[in-house]
């Protein structure tokens, strides 16, 4: 489990194929950046851009993750060398100041806009029609790892628009500033409206 409060910025140094087949998989050399890597041992969980990997191997600066094919087709920005938010597993003695991400992407979200909105920044993303369910109105979304809260919600016959304002403490310490129109995201519904959505479709 994660909270989406990005602990650091690192950077995917090196992506090595890990065989010659179209569907194999890649293993990402990551520079951990500021993330302290005392405390990750093999084996440990560490999102990146919202996305759980395990560590198989690590340097005093960094570590590396294997990434299967179906991983990378179904995420965003693990498939070249650049920088990725990365935060590492919650203990139980750690505080809760996002709120609880499973680092499982439910789905890519395009950014449609991503422009200044007085000291502040407004990101609006198209989502897939089947998360639509999911989003509300101050309801919670991770995007690229970074917990965040939905200021606007408009649905349309084949997607879900969705609008947040991010202060410019998140844009100066997250990925999320090189982000333009056209960029595809990692997007994480709600734990607890999964939970709930999957309660009230069942019949008594």
């Amino acid at each position: 489990m994660f909270t989406g409060i990005v602990a650091a910025v690192g950077k995917i140094s090196s992506i090595t194929p890990l065989g010659s087949e179209p569907d194999a998989g890649v293993r990402l050399t990551v520079d951990a950046g500021g993330l302290p890597m005392t405390d990750v041992g093999l084996g440990d969980s560490i999102a990146l851009n919202g996305a759980c990997m395990t560590v198989v191997s690590k340097t005093a600066t960094g570590f590396t993750v294997d990434v299967s094919r179906e991983s990378l087709n179904r995420t965003a920005g693990l498939d070249a060398v650049g920088e990725v938010n990365l935060e590492k597993a919650l203990t139980l003695a750690d505080r809760l100041g996002g709120h609880l991400v499973s680092g499982h992407v439910d789905g890519l979200g395009v950014v449609r806009k991503f422009e200044p909105v007085g000291e502040s920044m407004e990101l609006v993303v198209e989502a897939p029609r089947e998360l639509a369910k999911y989003l509300a109105y101050k309801g919670s979304i991770v995007v690229n790892g970074v917990s965040l809260t939905v200021n606007r919600v408009a649905d349309t016959a084949q997607a879900c628009e969705f609008s947040i304002n991010l202060i410019p403490h998140t844009v100066e310490v997250t990925t999320l500033k090189h982000l333009k129109a056209g960029s595809k995201v990692n997007l994480e519904i709600d734990l607890i409206a999964r939970y709930v959505e999957r309660m009230l479709s069942l019949k008594a």
